[in-house]
Parts: structure tokens; C-alpha cells; sequence
């Protein structure tokens, strides 16, 4: 019998959304039955982790722990959070539930390294470049990691939370483009999607550019947890 996957979600709901999409579209499936049983909290009451991080917002933790809890009661067997910022609070949510917490940024580290990929640009929030959260993770696998100039960074929030949080579809995406081919220039070999709403960002804006997608890499090991298998072609 396969296990059950439970999803922190919210942070945002259409990063969740994009999530339960990837898990479906990338397990091995012949049938209904074959699929994965996934258990979702859109928990829209999570407080904003960037705000909490960098200017003394809300604690977004107890929700989290809420929505953890409350899925393990559910019957999940395994825990994954598709909010990269989020996991800068990772190691106060784990001590409330006894099943496992997939860390996606650690998977996304194992992901890049299993790759042979020495140098990549990181694409994130403010909240998740300045805690240091992907710093961390890749200096331990001996990955280089390169950010956007301030300049830049300011583009990829407008991105995230003027374009996809927004549900805006006419954003300029002129200084976006800039940032990323600067990030290349400089010597990245691919761009990580350090934020949830990013692979968002680039379905909806047809952007097409080498990049590891932390969503997709989460979907994947928490398939594979299961027991259920995932198709080849994905690549992950």
C-alpha cells in the first residue's frame, strides 16, 4: 500500500497548486488507482515568511505547526512544503510531527549535485536571499552560488508578488530577462526557481531559460517516498 502525501500549502496557493500538479503529472500511472493519495492544507492564514524574516512581520510559524499537525492527523505519512522562504523555519515546525518533512531545498542541493552542476544563479525573495537558507545547503554539497545585483533582486520580487501573487499577466518582464541573462554572464550554468511562485512564472510568461525547478525536484522525492514510481522522462 502506498503512502500518503500531505502538503503544507497556501504560501501561495498557486504554488500548491503547481505542486499537486507536478506530483500527478510525473508519477507513473496507469490508472486512478495507481495514483498517489496527497492530503492538502491551503492554509491562507500563513503570515508572509519574508515580512517575518526581514522586518519583524507575523510569525508565520504556528500556523505552519497547525497545518503540519493537522495533516498528519489526516493519515500523511510524509510532509512537504512548497514555500522555499518557509523553509527558513523548517527546524520549528518538525519537532510537532512524528512523520518525516521533506526539505526541498536539500533536495533541490542533492538534485543540482547529482548533476555535475558546479555553479548556479539563484532566483529568489528578499527573505530567502538575505536568511541564506540555499547558501547554506549549497556550500555543503561544494555548490558556488550566484545572486542578482540589489538592482536586480528588485525584479524578481516584482515578479513574485507583483506578477504571480497578483495574478498580473501584463507585467514587464523586461528587467526580469536582464537579471537572468546577467546571473549567466556571470558564470551560472542554470537558474534555481528559489521561489514557489517562479516555475509559476515561467509557465505563464513562456519563459525558457536552463533552470532547476525546486517544485518539481520536491514532487519527485516525495513520489518516490511513497513507494510509487516516477516516469523516467521526467529526468528527476
Amino acid at each position: 500500500m502506498k503512502k500518503t502525501i500531505g502538503i503544507v500549502g497556501g504560501m501561495g496557493p498557486l504554488a500548491t497548486c503547481d505542486l499537486f500538479r507536478k506530483i500527478v503529472e510525473i508519477t507513473d500511472a496507469g490508472s486512478d488507482q495507481e495514483h498517489v493519495r496527497v492530503c492538502i492544507d491551503s492554509n491562507t492564514e500563513i503570515s508572509d515568511r519574508t515580512a517575518a524574516i526581514l522586518s519583524g512581520g507575523k510569525n508565520p510559524v504556528p500556523e505552519m505547526v497547525k497545518s503540519s499537525v493537522r495533516l498528519q492527523g489526516m493519515g500523511a505519512d510524509v510532509l512537504i512544503m512548497p514555500c522555499n522562504t518557509a523553509h527558513y523555519f523548517y527546524d520549528q515546525i518538525t519537532p510537532y510531527v512524528d512523520v518525516p518533512f521533506l526539505n526541498m531545498l536539500e533536495e533541490t542541493a542533492r538534485e543540482i549535485k547529482r548533476r555535475g552542476i558546479g555553479t548556479v544563479g539563484l532566483l529568489a525573495t528578499d527573505g530567502t536571499v538575505q536568511s541564506g537558507v540555499y547558501k547554506k545547503v549549497f556550500d555543503a554539497e561544494g555548490i558556488r552560488m550566484l545572486l542578482p545585483s540589489p538592482e536586480n533582486q528588485k525584479h524578481v520580487m516584482d515578479v513574485i508578488y507583483k506578477g504571480v501573487k497578483a495574478g498580473n499577466m501584463s507585467i514587464d518582464l523586461t528587467g526580469f530577462y536582464r537579471t537572468m541573462e546577467a546571473l549567466f554572464e556571470s558564470g551560472a550554468e542554470v537558474l534555481v526557481l528559489g521561489c514557489t511562485e517562479l516555475p509559476v512564472a515561467f509557465d505563464l510568461f513562456h519563459i525558457e531559460k536552463p533552470n532547476i525547478d525546486p517544485t518539481l525536484v520536491l514532487a519527485a522525492a516525495a513520489v518516490r517516498f511513497t513507494g510509487a514510481k516516477v516516469k523516467e522522462e521526467i529526468g528527476y
